[in-house]
C-alpha cells in the first residue's frame, strides 16, 4: 500500500502472518503529518517489506490455545487481572480511497445498534464509532488486543460486504496511549485533510452526543471522547490553528474555482445538491467568493427557505429533486452533498447533457463531497465532463505549509500533557473496585459494633444519643480511611507513580481479602471467556 507523504497517518501496526516462521517487527519513526510521529511497523525477512494485516497472527494465536487445555482454566483469571486496552481500528483518507471508505461507512443513525453489535463480541466491553467522509474509526475497550482487533474487523466486513483481507490493506491500529492521542489530534483538527478545520469537532461530539444512554458506550470510552472535546476546544482557543484554515466545503468550492478560467468566476451556473450541513456551508463559501446567484436542488424546499432568508442578498432557486437533471442541463459546476446510497449521476445520464460553453472551460465540473459518492467516478471518462471527490481535495492544502508547521507543533504539545491527564485519569480507574471494597468492609464493621453498641444500652436511650453515637462511629471510620484511601488515588496530582498505587492496592487486599469479592465486572469478563470456549 502506497503511503502518501502529504498530510498522511501511517499508523499500522504490522504482525507475522506466517506460523512457521517467527520474524520480528520493527517499529520506526515515520513523520507524515506535520509536528509529530507515528510508529509504523514494517515486516522484515520472508521476502517481503510491505505493511501486513494482524489478522493471520491471532488466528494462529487462536489456533494454539485450543490445543492447551490448561490456558482454558485460566482464561478468566487472566483478563481479570489484566487491563483491558483501548484500541481503534480505523480507515481514513490518508490510508484507504474513498470507493472503500464509502462502503464501511455507518450512518449515524446506525451508530446505536453498531455499538450493540460491538459490545455483544467475545472480547468488546465498550466501543464507539466515528464515521465521517473522510475517516471509519471504531473505538473500542478489549479484554485482549489481538482477538478484540480480529472480532471488530470480521465484524466491519461482515456488515459491509468487504473482505477481511481488503480492510486489513488500508486499515491501522492503534493502542492505548497512541489511540488516545490519535483522538485528542483528531478532535484539535491536526488529522483532517485540512488542518485545524472546525467540522470534525462537531462531528467528535456528536458521537458523545448520540452514545449518550446507550448500553456499551461505557465509561472509558465516552471519558475518552469527553476528553477529546476538550482537548479540540483547547487547541484551537490557545493556537489558533483554526485561522485561515479552510473546511472540506470551502476545499471543494477552492478546487472548483482553481479549475475554471478565472474570467468567468463570476459568471459560471453554480448547482448545489443537498442543504444539509455541507451543502449549506457549500452555498456561505460560494456567496464568500463573490456568487450572487444559484440553483440549490433538496428533497424539500424548507432548509433552502432558511439559507435564503440568512443571505437576501443573494439569488437562491430551489429546485426539487425531480428537476435535477434538467438543472444540472443548465449548470457549469455541480456540488454534490447528499446522504444518498445510489448514485445521483453516471455516465449515461451526464453523456445527455448539452455541453457547457468554451467559455468556462468547455468541461461541466462535478464536485461530489458525498461518502458513499454521488457521482459515478466512470464519468470522468467523458470528454466533456470531470468529477472531483473529498480524495481530490489534497490540492487545495498545499498553502502556508510553514505556519501550519508552527501551530501543529504547539497544538502537540498541548495533546501531549492532556494524554498524560487522561492516561493519570484511566489508571485511577483501576484503584476504584479496591476503594468501595474497603469501605464497604469498614462500614460491616462499623455496623456491626454499632448494634453490638446499642443493644448493650438497651432500649431507653434517647434518639439523641443514638445520632451521636452513630456519628463517633462514621467519624472514626473515616478517620481511619482516609490515610489509605488517599495512597489508592492516583489521578496525576501528586508525585505518587501508578505502581506505587498499585502496590499500595495489592497490599490492600491482601490485608483485608479484598479479592474474595469478584466485582460484577470481573464476572461479565469471566462469563465472557466461559462462552468463548464452548
Amino acid at each position: 500500500m502506497a503511503i502518501p507523504t502529504a498530510f498522511s497517518l501511517a499508523k499500522v501496526e504490522s504482525l507475522s502472518s506466517s506460523a512457521a516462521v517467527a520474524t520480528p517487527a520493527v517499529s520506526i519513526g515515520l513523520f507524515c503529518n506535520p509536528g509529530w510521529v507515528r510508529r509504523v511497523g514494517i515486516q522484515k525477512g520472508l521476502g517481503n517489506s510491505g505493511i501486513r494485516c494482524e489478522v493471520a497472527a491471532s488466528d494462529v494465536l487462536d489456533q494454539s490455545q485450543s490445543s492447551g487445555g490448561n490456558l482454558k482454566t485460566s482464561a478468566a483469571d487472566r483478563y481479570t487481572k489484566e487491563k483491558s486496552s483501548i484500541v481503534v481500528i480505523g480507515l481514513s483518507i490518508h490510508t484507504t480511497p474513498v470507493e472503500v471508505r464509502e462502503k464501511l461507512a455507518i450512518p449515524e443513525a446506525e451508530w446505536p445498534r453498531a455499538i450493540g453489535e460491538l459490545c455483544n463480541l467475545n472480547h468488546i466491553e465498550e466501543a464507539a464509532v466515528l464515521s465521517t467522509c473522510n475517516r471509519m474509526e471504531i473505538y473500542v475497550v478489549a479484554l485482549s488486543q489481538h482477538r478484540g482487533v480480529k472480532e471488530v474487523t470480521e465484524w466491519m466486513s461482515k456488515t459491509s460486504g468487504v473482505p477481511v483481507t481488503e480492510i486489513c490493506k488500508h486499515r491501522f491500529l492503534l493502542y492505548n496511549n497512541d489511540a488516545t492521542q490519535h483522538i485528542f489530534e483528531v478532535s484539535a483538527g491536526l488529522d483532517s485533510l485540512v488542518l485545524g478545520e472546525g467540522q470534525i469537532l462537531a462531528q467528535v461530539k456528536q458521537v458523545v452526543k448520540v452514545g449518550q444512554g446507550v448500553t456499551g458506550f461505557g465509561r472509558n470510552i465516552s471519558g475518552l471522547f469527553k476528553h477529546a472535546i476538550t482537548v479540540g476546544k483547547r487547541v484551537r482557543t490557545e493556537t489558533n490553528i483554526a485561522a485561515g484554515a479552510v473546511s472540506v466545503s470551502s476545499a471543494a468550492v477552492e478546487l472548483a474555482l482553481m479549475k475554471l478560467p478565472e474570467s468567468c468566476h463570476a459568471t459560471a451556473r453554480m448547482l448545489v445538491i443537498g442543504a444539509g450541513k455541507m451543502g449549506k456551508l457549500v452555498i456561505k463559501h460560494l456567496v464568500a467568493k463573490g456568487c450572487t446567484k444559484m440553483v440549490v436542488v433538496n428533497r424539500s424546499e424548507d432548509r433552502v427557505s432558511a439559507i435564503r432568508e440568512e443571505m437576501k442578498d443573494v439569488e437562491i432557486i430551489y429546485k426539487p429533486l425531480t428537476e435535477m437533471l434538467n438543472s444540472a442541463a443548465e449548470a457549469d459546476v455541480i456540488f454534490t452533498s447528499t446522504a444518498s446510497e445510489t448514485l445521483l449521476f453516471n455516465k449515461e445520464n451526464v453523456l445527455d447533457l448539452p455541453p457547457v460553453a468554451s467559455s468556462v472551460g468547455g468541461l461541466r465540473l462535478f464536485v461530489d463531497i458525498s461518502v458513499p459518492r454521488n457521482v459515478g467516478a466512470c464519468v470522468n471518462e467523458l470528454e466533456n465532463a470531470r468529477v472531483y471527490n473529498v480524495d481530490d481535495l489534497k490540492e487545495v492544502v498545499a498553502a502556508n505549509k510553514e505556519d501550519r508547521l508552527r501551530k501543529a507543533m504547539e497544538a502537540q504539545a498541548i495533546i501531549s500533557e492532556e494524554s498524560n491527564q487522561f492516561e493519570a485519569w484511566r489508571d485511577s480507574l483501576e484503584t476504584v473496585p479496591t476503594i468501595k471494597k474497603l469501605r464497604a468492609y469498614a462500614e460491616r464493621i462499623r455496623v456491626a459494633e454499632l448494634d453490638k453498641c446499642m443493644s448493650k444500652m438497651g432500649d431507653d436511650i434517647s434518639k439523641k444519643t443514638k445520632k451521636a453515637v452513630d456519628d463517633l462511629s462514621r467519624g472514626i471510620v473515616n478517620k481511619l480511611l482516609h490515610g489509605p484511601m488517599q495512597h489508592l488515588r492516583c489521578d496525576g496530582s501528586d508525585s505518587r507513580t501508578l505502581s506505587e498505587t498499585l502496590e499500595n492496592m495489592h497490599a490492600l487486599n491482601r490485608m483485608f481479602s479484598l479479592e474474595t469479592d469478584i466485582s460484577v465486572l470481573e464476572q461479565k469478563i469471566r462469563a465472557k471467556v466461559e462462552q468463548t470456549q464452548k
